[in-house]
């Protein structure tokens, strides 16, 4: 074969190895359906998944009598205020409780019970007044004993567990109120909006729970129900309506 032939044969042989190393190498791209498989992947895997709130803790319950519940030690719980100056409880004494007593489906024998249900469960002021003077201390609460409410965060007929201190703190006087002239709690008023709407199937008892828990002021339009009026100011140990 004359020299120029097999010059010309060998290059050829060489750009022919040379392609059929690029198709078959491990190196090659991933087809476009894998990349967009891939990149859905690893956003889905990035994405981090909302946060859900912190299960309310369950109390011993409603007792046929009661004893003082120890508090938290001396200072250290410290109030939080809203903006417009409401008082909210310290979340890591204060969390709020609810009654093992009360759930969904038994509403109508419990906290919407006609002729009130709160006051066949509700601690003695002999209990709830020794407990009071010693969260006061917790809190760091040195304003007239009067003045303040010793509140169940979770209200009784919200379901609240009734003596657990993990649902009661001293409740200091909310802004504009007129000193020796006792409590003036708007969250009374925000309470029983939320029960009415509870025993008319508006929110469920789990909800109202939480709401209340977390923010008594937000706590309506969290659930998505009409903020209720002003409260009256209470004078009662504890303002929770029936």
């Amino acid at each position: 074969m004359p020299a120029p032939v097999r010059a010309a044969l060998a290059i050829a042989a060489a750009a022919l190895l040379a392609a059929t190393a690029g198709c078959s190498s491990g190196g090659h791209s991933a087809k476009p359906a894998d990349a967009r498989t891939g990149a859905a992947q690893s956003g889905a895997a990035a994405a981090a998944p909302p946060a859900q709130a912190a299960a309310i803790v369950t109390g011993p319950g409603p007792k046929s009598s009661y004893d003082v519940q120890p508090q938290p030690a001396a200072g250290s719980c410290h109030y939080r205020y809203t903006a417009d100056k409401q008082p909210l409880p310290d979340p890591n004494c204060t969390p709020g409780a609810i009654s093992p007593a009360v759930n969904q489906g038994n509403i109508i024998d419990t906290i919407c019970k006609q002729g009130g249900y709160t006051s066949t469960i509700r601690p003695p002021a002999n209990i709830t007044g020794k407990e009071k003077a010693e969260n006061a201390k917790s809190y760091g609460y040195t304003g007239p004993t009067g003045d303040s409410e010793y509140d169940h965060l979770i209200s009784l007929q919200l379901g609240g567990d009734p003596n657990d201190p993990r649902n009661l703190w001293v409740q200091p006087p909310s802004p504009d109120h007129v000193p020796g002239k006792g409590p003036n709690n708007p969250k009374d008023s925000v309470e029983t909006h939320i029960h009415t709407a509870i025993c008319k199937g508006q929110t469920t008892l789990a909800a109202a729970q939480q709401a209340i828990a977390t923010d008594w002021t937000t706590a309506e339009a969290k659930l998505g129900i009409a903020k209720a009026g002003a409260a009256a100011p209470s004078s009662a140990p504890d303002g929770d309506g029936e």
